[in-house]
Order: C-alpha cells, then sequence, then structure tokens
C-alpha cells in the first residue's frame, strides 16, 4: 500500500491530483543508463508508491521497444489491479526510433494516434490520465497535431492533454485548438528562462507546469566536485552550465547551498527540488530514478518547506550566482 501522501496538488483544471514529485521513467529504459536491469526497474517502480509519489512520466520513445511503459504494467498494473486508480499515469507520443535506433520526429495525427493505442497496450490500461505532445513537429502543423491530441481526450483515451518543449506563442497556439492541462518544461536553480513569459500565462491559464531536470541532470545535486572528469561518452559537458566559468559558478552555488541543506536536515538534491517545487506555478518536478534509494531520497523533497533564515539564505546564495530573486502574487 502507498503510503499517504500530504502534498497532493491539482493538475490543472482537472480533478486529478498529483504528487509534488513525480517518477521520471526515461532511465529504468536502460537507453542511456548503465547497470539497469528489470529487477532493480521494478524495484524502482514499487519504491515509488510505497515514497508516496502517485504521479509517473513515460513516453512512447522511453525505451527502444517501449521498456519503461512495459515496465509500469508488470510492477503496478498487473500485479495489482486495484492500484491502477491510485496512479496518475503520463505517457507522451510524437517521437519514435526508426530501424537504426535514430530518434525521429512524427506528430501527425496518425502516428499520435499509433502511438497513444500502442502505449496503451504496453501500459495494459484503457486510458492515460495525461497525454503530451512530445515535441512539435516541424513538418507538421502544430493544430494538427493538437486536433488530433483532442480527439483521443474526447474518445477517452486520455483523460487530459499536455504538451512539452514549446514556446509561448506554440503553447497559445496549441490552446486555440485543444485546451492544456500540463506542460512540461526544464526548470531548476539555474535554467529559469520560463519564469520571465511562459510561467506567468501558464498561471493565468491555471495550466499545471510539470518540470524535467530540476537537478539539472544531476549537477544540483552537488556529487560533482570541481575536478570531475567526464566520461567522452557522458553528454553532459556539451551544455553550458557543466564548462568553464559557468561550471565554476555553479559550484560556487553548491558550497553555498550545501550548509543550508544540512541546516534543515536535508540533502542538497532535495532542498534543491523543493526550492522548485515550491516556485509559482511549478506544479511537480519530474525526478529520474534507476535504482529505490534514488526515487526514495528525492521523495523527501516533499512536505516541508525552509524557514525564513534558510529561505533568505538560498535567496542571497542564487544572487550571488546571478540570479534573479522572484517574488510573484499568485
Amino acid at each position: 500500500m502507498p503510503i499517504p501522501n500530504p502534498d497532493l496538488r491539482p493538475l490543472g483544471r482537472s480533478n486529478l491530483r498529483v504528487s509534488a514529485v513525480s517518477l521520471g521513467c526515461w532511465p529504468i529504459a536502460g537507453v542511456t543508463s548503465l547497470g539497469v536491469t528489470e529487477a532493480s526497474s521494478l524495484a524502482t517502480l514499487e519504491a515509488t508508491i510505497e515514497a508516496g509519489i502517485n504521479f509517473l512520466d513515460t513516453a512512447y520513445i522511453y525505451g527502444h521497444q517501449g521498456e519503461s511503459e512495459t515496465l509500469i504494467r508488470l510492477a503496478l498494473v498487473e500485479c495489482s489491479p486495484s492500484r491502477r486508480d491510485q496512479l496518475v499515469i503520463a505517457t507522451k507520443g510524437g517521437l519514435h526510433w526508426d530501424d537504426n535506433k535514430k530518434m525521429v520526429h512524427d506528430a501527425s495525427p496518425e502516428a499520435l494516434r499509433r502511438e497513444c493505442e500502442t502505449s496503451l497496450q504496453r501500459l495494459g490500461t484503457d486510458r492515460v490520465e495525461l497525454y503530451y505532445l512530445h515535441a512539435p513537429d516541424p513538418d507538421v502543423p502544430l493544430e494538427e497535431s493538437a486536433g488530433e491530441l483532442k480527439r483521443l481526450m474526447d474518445e477517452g483515451k486520455t483523460q487530459s492533454v499536455g504538451v512539452s518543449n514549446l514556446d509561448l506563442q506554440q503553447l497559445q497556439a496549441f490552446q486555440e485548438v485543444c485546451p492544456i492541462t500540463a506542460f512540461q518544461p526544464p526548470y531548476n536553480m539555474i535554467l529559469r528562462d520560463i519564469e520571465t513569459d511562459i510561467v506567468p500565462w501558464c498561471i493565468e491559464q491555471q495550466i499545471s507546469i510539470c518540470i524535467y531536470w530540476p537537478l539539472m541532470k544531476g549537477l544540483l545535486a552537488g556529487k560533482l566536485p570541481r575536478d570531475h572528469q567526464f566520461d567522452p561518452k557522458d553528454g553532459r559537458p556539451k551544455y553550458p552550465m557543466f564548462q568553464g566559468d559557468e561550471w565554476e559558478k555553479n559550484q560556487d552555488l553548491i558550497d553555498d547551498l550545501r550548509p543550508i541543506a544540512e541546516s534543515a536536515g536535508k540533502t542538497l538534491a532535495q532542498l534543491t527540488i523543493n526550492w522548485a517545487i515550491q516556485q509559482p506555478g511549478i506544479t511537480t518536478a519530474i525526478c529520474g530514478a534507476k535504482r529505490p534509494d534514488q526515487i526514495k531520497d528525492t521523495a523527501g523533497a516533499m512536505g516541508w518547506q525552509l524557514n525564513e533564515q534558510q529561505q533568505q539564505a538560498v535567496d542571497v546564495a542564487l544572487e550571488r550566482r546571478g540570479q534573479p530573486v522572484t517574488r510573484w502574487a499568485v
């Protein structure tokens, strides 16, 4: 049985309520994560529910053969049909692997319908609570993709519709055709572009923001020392925050945040995720995990707040890093 979670939040205008930390199911697919086994993935999914997390984020493309969605069925749907009603499952369409394992955009109505129906079969369910357009397709008018997702919702294959990786103009165009319940962008202490225009618009429209990269690919967990040598196969060094002066500034921020986390009795990862889910407009932080201990740790970001002195210390650290301290009336 799941542990009751007091930190459940409304998902947009829907009647769904989701945990402030959700499980990102990309790692359990084993495409880019080393050491992933079916046993560890199934145990991670079980630990997710035990930690009070009810929101699972997956996608058609999570696994070359849909491994992520299949594992959710094996761990959480088939083993206990009654558990299905306790879960809020989100999946996505519009991206797939070709025969050479190359990622392909196809958000045509035909592809979205085919991928949605395949995802439902893999998940062993007749509907999902949230179905996202994974990314816009440059070769398909956004209105066509939106229209098909609206039809899938009207047919009951998804209870609500979300979008990911769109800019504000695209969000507005999509919303003209299909109501948006949730938007999924990257966001964390050092990646905050959405605060300028997208967050205020989503608040106004009552659209939930479900963020990914709350730890900036592990950087804000504080486990990468200044002299860390990245493996040549590690893709993180291509991002500016892992290079040169930005890397040093981020390490300074981590040094400033570490004693604040210790004073709160939390890990640095828990502190940075908690900061994110306390920001205006943010409904949930999607946290990837491939082992039970990882999701148990990040679940500890829920259900508490920094005291005033600790919050002020975080603000000072962010200002030193050159990040604005935002205080919005919501």
